[in-house]
């Protein structure tokens, strides 16, 4: 049986990080203070240092947040239905319509690598992305989808790629074109990969 003082725990844990999703979003990490992520999440601020250390580890916490529900949409996509093309193409759109989001784009592509360091930052992002980037190219290998390339340089390249997409589309004054010009290039890029004739050998 779980404990009442252990919900109540995780649940302020909880109303903290989406506190500090929406205000950071809003305003930045500079212009977030953790008195205003403790009032709005309808807590005190010695219940805030229960939970965190501090600014910046609650910063890793809202980041940590943002990254996994792009993550597990990726994933469901990824490990779905469909061919492995049809996966491989509907990741990249959703992959490029999360960049989309003001809550993504402010907290893990703008303010991620300043506060957590550069190192750090891509670190994290490699654990969370350049898996799904591996095993979708893997998937399209084996299927007899693409040439078979080397797997982990490819898988490398195309996750550069993709995080420079990223910044391009949050840094751009009109995201919703350059993330279309940018799945565009980026399918054709892939459509070069792609066998011209089914490999017999496959199956």
């Amino acid at each position: 049986m779980r404990s009442r003082r252990l919900d109540y725990s995780e649940s302020t844990r909880s109303a903290l990080v989406d506190s500090a999703v929406e205000l950071i979003t809003k305003r930045g990490y500079a212009g977030t203070s953790l008195d205003e992520v403790a009032k709005r999440a309808r807590v005190t601020k010695g219940a805030l240092y229960h939970h965190f250390s501090g600014k910046q580890a609650l910063f890793e916490a809202a980041f940590d947040q943002v990254e996994s529900l792009v993550y597990d949409r990726l994933d469901k996509i990824m490990t779905g239905e469909g061919t492995p093309w049809e996966r491989a193409l509907a990741g990249l759109n959703a992959f490029l319509r999360a960049c989309l989001d003001p809550a993504y784009q402010r907290i893990a592509i703008h303010e991620a690598p300043v506060v957590m360091g550069w190192e750090r930052w891509r670190e994290a992002e490699e654990r969370c992305s350049f898996g799904l980037v591996r095993s979708g190219l893997q998937s399209l290998i084996d299927a007899g989808e693409v040439e078979p390339v080397p797997v982990d340089v490819t898988a490398r390249l195309l996750f550069g790629a993709l995080s420079s997409a990223a910044t391009e589309i949050a840094s751009s004054p009109d995201p919703k074109k350059v993330s279309a010009e940018i799945e565009d290039v980026i399918v054709r890029m892939l459509v070069r990969l792609r066998r011209t004739e089914p490999d017999v050998s496959i199956g």
